[in-house]
């Protein structure tokens, strides 16, 4: 038995043709999906990209391994404390080791660890491959060579786990000029309307329509490769749509590449492969562009298909954690899954029973951007924030109809007081008991930490700059919310 995981990062489920996207982005990845499991409703627990693969290498949400943002304490894993053996309880049951005392070959072909500096990512791995010196930035071109290597010195033979990750749809979108652009004839999605990028353009806050390289329009300095510098009009949405659409189609591209080596090899029966994300990214949605911010619909819901010897394709409908496909993988290879530490549940008995069970709901966490929780249930997702990001338009409660507007565009909260009553008090259940579970006996809650600290890393000491900005570009109304909310940053220093 083989397992590669293939992990696509920022890549948002609905620009996938098997999820019904209108562009031509996932050839490879769509005829993939055809003999596999396509999970329809999976979520990232925990976003973006360090928290969300923290959870998914040690199996347990943010809330209980401490995880949840780019900088600060809530970057590192809680200790263990006096309670620590020789080898700790995360790397004794992160995913990789489950194969590893399983006497699978583990490896990881990925610069996420040093991007991060997230060791423990490679908990279990016996080959950790940055090859590529790109910290994230690198190509599918980049990468490709040392995978295909890889795949014929080790390729032949039985039980491994190899992990490949492609950064190319996310910023900055540089795919080659040479490769051009596959949709230079393709409109964007229909619900991006003129109407939207509009209302957008009157928004604030970090990669919004006005700004979406950051706090302002030129932060980079150069021009990012394939992108505008903002949303003026809809040429300019056509243009950063285009730049994320051909990164997926390049990524898609290596897919293909990695797929006909197996067969060439002789081994692609007999190899499971797992293709999925790490987040998504916002194109409009919460008013945000180029990047993942929220802990809402189009940050969370990542792809997930799983192609399985023996296990007969079919589309799962259930709600589902990214931590429930990586237990299910373990399952289905024979592992026994530890479910006493795991926060991740198998879906094997789903697939056995030919049913569509799933969680009742999720919980979701965004503490890099801003400081918020979602709860997705039913038709809807409900939305909490601490922390807006610098987002001033953003409410404290939000409710969405994800069913009906899976792009948010209707905050229906005020309309609907019981749903938000009900969420929220499943939230603070939730809350209540996640904390209680922390490592190492620690039952702070990590958001406490990341707003004591002066919030998410990206946005700390920005404040003071963007009012500034906001009132050069007639939205002095959003600077005046923001100075209301945060006073205490708006002599803030440059983190």
């Amino acid at each position: 038995m083989r397992f590669l995981y293939i992990d696509i990062d920022t890549l948002r489920a609905d620009h996938l043709g098997c999820y019904g996207y209108h562009r031509n982005t996932s050839p490879n990845i769509d005829a993939l999906a055809a003999e596999s499991v396509r999970y329809e409703n999976v979520y990232a627990s925990d976003v973006p990209c360090l928290p969300s693969r923290t959870a998914l290498s040690t199996g347990v949400f943010g809330i209980r391994n401490g995880v949840i943002n780019h900088g600060g304490v809530a970057a590192d894993l809680r200790h263990e404390g006096p309670g620590r053996h020789f080898f700790s309880a995360v790397a004794n049951n992160s995913w990789a080791s489950k194969f590893y005392w399983a006497g699978w070959h583990t490896a990881s072909i990925s610069s996420f660890p040093f991007r991060h500096s997230a060791s423990w990512w490679n908990n279990g791995v016996m080959e950790a491959m940055n090859l590529m010196r790109g910290m994230g930035g690198e190509r599918a071109d980049q990468v490709l060579p040392g995978a295909l290597d890889w795949l014929d010195r080790r390729g032949a033979a039985d039980n491994w786990f190899l992990h490949l990750h492609l950064w190319d749809p996310h910023t900055p979108y540089n795919t080659p000029d040479e490769y051009g652009n596959p949709f230079e004839s393709d409109p964007v999605p229909a619900w991006h309307t003129e109407e939207v990028r509009a209302h957008n353009w009157s928004l604030a806050g970090p990669h919004s329509a006005q700004e979406p390289w950051g706090f302002s329009p030129d932060e980079w300095g150069e021009p990012p490769p394939r992108q505008p510098w903002n949303a003026t009009d809809m040429d300019s949405v056509k243009g950063i749509f285009d730049g994320y659409d051909v990164g997926i189609r390049y990524a898609d591209d290596a897919v293909g590449t990695v797929m006909n080596k197996l067969a060439d090899l002789g081994i692609l029966d007999d190899t499971a492969v797992l293709v999925s994300s790490d987040h998504g990214e916002a194109f409009g949605e919460l008013g945000v562009y180029a990047d993942h911010q929220g802990a809402d619909e189009a940050t969370c819901h990542i792809p997930s298909i799983l192609k399985w010897p023996g296990v007969a394709p079919r589309v799962h409908t259930g709600l589902q954690y990214h931590l429930d496909i990586g237990a299910t993988v373990v399952d289905l290879a024979g592992i026994e899954v530890p479910t006493h530490y795991w926060s991740g549940e198998s879906t094997k008995p789903a697939l056995d029973a030919g049913t569509d069970e799933g969680r009742d709901a999720l919980f979701l966490s965004q503490g890099a951007w801003s400081c918020q929780r979602g709860v997705r249930w039913g038709d809807h997702l409900y939305l909490r924030t601490w922390h807006d990001g610098y987002h001033p338009h953003w409410n404290e409660e939000m409710l969405y109809d994800i069913a009906h507007d899976p792009h948010e565009t209707a905050d229906l909260a005020a309309d609907e007081p019981a749903l938000v009553a009900e969420a929220a008090g499943a939230l603070a259940e939730w809350t209540e008991e996640q904390t209680a579970r922390g490592i190492g006996g620690i039952t702070d809650d990590p958001m406490d930490v990341v707003l004591a600290e002066g919030g998410p890393l990206h946005v700390r000491g920005h404040l003071p700059a963007y009012l500034e900005r906001l009132r050069e570009t007639g939205r002095s109304q959003w600077a005046d919310v923001l100075v209301d909310r945060f006073p205490d940053d708006v002599g803030g220093t440059d983190a």
